[in-house]
C-alpha cells in the first residue's frame, strides 16, 4: 500500500483549480525535485467523454500535478502559492487512456528551477504502466 501524504480535500487547497476542473485528488510523495500525483477518473470529470478520460484530460492533470508540487512547496513553508501558468508544452506523448474509476499516478521531476520558471518532465502510468509522457514549462504570476 503507498502512502498518501493528502486526499482530495487537502488536494484542492493547494491548487487554483476548482471543481468541476480538479484533475488531481491524491498527493503520495513530494520532494523539492519532484512529486507523484493521484487521480481517479469520475464519471463527472470535464474530459470524460464515450467511456474514456480524453487527451486534454491527461494533458491538464499533467499540469495539475506541476501546481500540485508549488503548491506543496508554499505550504510547507506556510505561505500562500502564487498562480502559475504553462509557459510551453513539450513532447507529449499519450500511448493510453484511462477509462472511467481507473486510477492514473503522474510523476513530476524538476529538470530546472530559475526566476520562478521550472523545466518539468513528466510521466504518468496506469497499472504501473507508462500511458503518457511529456515536458512543461511553467512560470509564476508575479
Amino acid at each position: 500500500m503507498e502512502h498518501i501524504i493528502g486526499g482530495k480535500d487537502f488536494v484542492e487547497t493547494l491548487i487554483p483549480q476548482r471543481f468541476p476542473f480538479v484533475m488531481v485528488d491524491t498527493l503520495y510523495d513530494y520532494s523539492e525535485t519532484s512529486l507523484k500525483s493521484g487521480f481517479t477518473i469520475p464519471s463527472d470529470a470535464v474530459f470524460f467523454q464515450n467511456g474514456s478520460f480524453m487527451e486534454s484530460g491527461l494533458i491538464e492533470h499533467m499540469a495539475q500535478s506541476v501546481a500540485l508540487h508549488t503548491g506543496y512547496q508554499f505550504y510547507l513553508r506556510k505561505e500562500k502559492a502564487p498562480t502559475g501558468y504553462i509557459g510551453s508544452i513539450k513532447d507529449i506523448e499519450i500511448k493510453q487512456l484511462p477509462k472511467l474509476n481507473e486510477e492514473i499516478k503522474t510523476t513530476v521531476s524538476i529538470l530546472q528551477e530559475f526566476g520562478g520558471i521550472t523545466l518539468v518532465d513528466i510521466v504518468t502510468t496506469l497499472n504501473d504502466i507508462e500511458i503518457a509522457t511529456g515536458q512543461m514549462k511553467t512560470v509564476l504570476a508575479k
